[in-house]
């Protein structure tokens, strides 16, 4: 099968370098008009590339030695050895095609690794089975190369002579790139740190830091939503979060998690929503203007059911809990199966996968949704470059209610992405959370604890003022505020504020800085 694509000088937005023809990923996606976003784009050039291969733009350009020739069967194989996979183009790519049409690029090198791998993944995801005998007895090979992707444990299919090691399942399977950050962090052995440094700290003390950091979570996990709630809802979630990993993550605890957000029902849908979402704005008239569409509602049930499966599957594989979390939530939060409390819920859903592979110590709550509201344009950017790349892709209307309802079947969109990106931003929020706030926390509370026995030492008050002396002072940077000096603490002389203050100071200089 004939591809033609050495005329094209613009693909998705991105200007094809000159003397350049489209390679791999990109060139088969041009060629049979495949409704999906190429993220690593490649091209060849018409002349020699200094050390094989450089990147120009967006674009990583190959010496013309790799050209690989004009075929479907030339490109695919292309796209196999030098690209990283992806499943969403590959899919795609797949089920545009006649199955004889596949069938033949497996018969043409039936023992070939990549001809096997694309024989796996074209039976594997599109459910249909090619006319063609098992496979002889070769040694069998990985899907994915465990050198350049984070995988689950392999499982054997004979009939492709394939180990199947993907993190997922069919029905829901993002990839994760072994990258240097990634690598870096999976080795680091943050959970061991938490442990050490919660270790260290007294029984009593740790419970007071559990406390707040938990307070602190429930509060930012609903700020990043742009909502100020009641003390009375941050404590019923504050509890949702840490039943975390006291139950198996089915279908039904999530919408269990729902339901604990969404208390009044009268105007938001509980369950699976009925109708689109979309994130963004509006124009002058109401219509939208969306920067994310959610899953069609058909697609919800099975896309939910099947990223509990890919979870399950994590679970048992053994995969390291940061990465399935970040899959497992990220992944929530892209279908955007409810109409309201998406967000949340995929917050919790981080909780959840560290609290049950036991990575978060028990009783503890590493308060991530306060990381990710301090650093919250780098959160957004990182959900809106997964979203945006795919928007090009969904065809969608307005509806009377001012709502979206998608046209095209989007659910691959869903199910298959590059969680990365999403990854190394999770663990960099966890790492913060262990090398930074828990300690701070802890040295914060043996310093409360030690000035307010010091203040009680010099003038005897009950417990209660003393800690709103001491808070007073220390908010105020060292100083008893006139306004608390001149009404609650009237009765104190000159001399006992002095002498309170300077307590405050020495007991917590250096803090700030830490």
């Amino acid at each position: 099968m004939r591809l033609e694509v050495a005329e094209i000088r613009m693909f998705q937005d991105a200007l094809v370098p000159h003397h350049c023809r489209l390679a791999g990923w990109a060139a088969l996606v041009a060629a049979l008009a495949v409704k999906a976003p190429v993220r690593n784009l490649s091209c060849v050039a018409d002349r020699h590339v200094r050390g094989s291969q450089k990147m120009e733009g967006d674009w990583r350009v190959f010496d013309k030695r790799y050209w690989p020739g004009d075929t479907f069967a030339d490109h695919l194989t292309f796209a196999l050895r030098h690209e990283p996979i992806d499943l969403l183009v590959l899919t795609r790519i797949l089920k545009s095609l006649p199955p004889p049409v596949v069938a033949d690029y497996i018969r043409s090198a039936p023992t070939g690794k990549p001809n096997r791998r694309v024989w796996f993944l074209f039976e594997y995801l599109t459910g249909q089975m090619l006319d063609l005998p098992d496979a002889e007895p070769l040694t069998a090979i990985d899907l994915l190369d465990p050198a350049e992707y984070f995988t689950g444990k392999p499982q054997l299919s004979k009939r492709h002579r394939v180990r199947n090691n993907l993190l997922g399942v069919a029905g829901f399977c993002p990839l994760l790139r072994r990258t240097e950050r990634l690598k870096e962090f999976t080795t680091a052995k943050l959970d061991e740190q938490a442990r050490r440094t919660i270790g260290r700290t007294g029984g009593h003390l740790v419970a007071r830091a559990a406390s707040f950091l938990l307070l602190a979570d429930s509060r930012a996990s609903f700020e990043i939503e742009g909502e100020r709630a009641p003390r009375s809802r941050l404590e019923r979630w504050g509890r949702a979060i840490m039943q975390a990993g006291r139950h198996p993550l089915t279908y039904e605890e999530i919408m269990r998690l729902q339901g604990i957000l969404i208390e009044d029902t009268r105007f938001v849908r509980a369950g699976l929503r009925t109708d689109g979402v979309f994130l963004g704005e509006r124009d002058h008239t109401g219509e939208p203007l969306p920067e994310f569409i959610g899953a069609r509602p058909e697609d919800l049930p099975d896309l939910t059911r099947s990223l509990v499966a890919a979870n399950d599957r994590m679970r048992t594989d053994e995969v390291e809990p940061v990465l399935q979390a970040a899959v497992t939530s990220f992944g929530f939060v892209y279908i955007h199966p409810f109409q309201d409390g998406n967000g949340r819920v995929h917050r919790c859903l981080l909780h959840h996968v560290l609290a049950e592979r036991s990575f978060t110590p028990p009783g503890m709550v590493f308060p991530v949704s306060s990381v990710m509201l301090d650093r919250i344009d780098v959160y957004r950017r990182t959900l809106q470059r997964h979203s945006a790349s795919l928007m090009p892709f969904i065809e969608w209307r307005s509806t009377p209610d001012r709502n979206v309802e998608v046209l095209s079947d989007t659910a691959d969109l869903y199910r298959y992405f590059d969680c990365t990106e999403a990854a190394e931003f999770l663990y960099e929020c966890v790492q913060r959370t262990i090398e930074h706030d828990l300690p701070r926390e802890i040295d914060y509370l043996q310093r409360h604890d030690e000035a307010l026995h010091r203040i009680m030492a010099l003038v005897e008050m009950p417990d209660r003022l003393a800690e709103d002396l001491l808070m007073f002072i220390w908010q105020n940077s060292g100083k008893l505020p006139q306004r608390h000096r001149k009404r609650e603490f009237e009765a104190l002389t000159d001399e006992e504020v002095a002498g309170i203050e300077g307590v405050v100071q020495e007991v917590f200089e250096g803090f700030a800085e830490s």
